[in-house]
């Protein structure tokens, strides 16, 4: 099985990400399992603003639908700011959106028989927030969404220390992180077995 890990930390390579050090105990999860994990920190890439797979020369979405469709697996890893997912992730749902217009050769949508997790960190609150924003956007472009198909860290509300300062709830959110990435597992082999038709005319 394959699997595409989008993380949409606002800080570019080399800078430590939050984000992705939760989302390598995920990756770590699902390699355990046999899954391949393809991952690109967005925001090093040109990622043109649209609602289309290829927004003309230099836009480098389309490598990462190219990633997407030939996994099993997506994950969309991102920090909270100011309660919401962050911008990179906005922007990686809406050029997800140009997928609601793709079928394959059996006329289902791409997304199809495809399922979707959320990691979240934030030294703040809002990570339920964050997971419902992202989980129905990925419903509506055609994912399948496992139970508890997520992890995230937070330290409460109000500012505080990030997910690399302190140990603090680590063992939780790792602990989730591999349930989540069983589900998935779980949940993409059975839509490998049993996959679903396309919708009636």
């Amino acid at each position: 099985m394959r699997a595409t890990l989008l993380n949409c930390t606002l800080k570019p390579s080399p800078e430590e990400s939050n984000t992705a050090s939760l989302a390598a105990h995920v990756v770590a999860a699902m390699k355990s399992r046999g899954v391949e994990t393809e991952v690109f920190r967005l925001v090093d890439l040109d990622i043109r603003p649209g609602v289309e797979t290829d927004m003309g020369d230099g836009d480098e979405w389309p490598r990462v639908h190219e990633s997407i469709l030939g996994s099993d697996i997506l994950v969309l890893a991102t920090p909270t700011w100011l309660g919401h997912p962050s911008s990179i992730a906005q922007r990686a749902l809406e050029r997800l959106d140009a997928m609601l217009s793709e079928t394959d050769d059996q006329s289902r949508p791409v997304a199809y028989n495809k399922v979707g997790g959320v990691v979240v960190t934030g030294n703040e609150d809002g990570a339920h927030h964050v997971i419902a924003d992202i989980v129905q956007g990925l419903v509506d472009v055609g994912f399948t969404v496992p139970g508890q198909a997520w992890t995230y860290w937070n330290m409460g509300p109000g500012p505080g220390p990030t997910y690399s300062d302190t140990e603090q709830g680590h063992d939780w959110s790792q602990m989730t992180g591999r349930a989540m990435a069983a589900n998935l597992v779980t949940v993409a082999q059975a839509l490998s077995a049993y996959p679903m038709q396309a919708p009636p005319d």
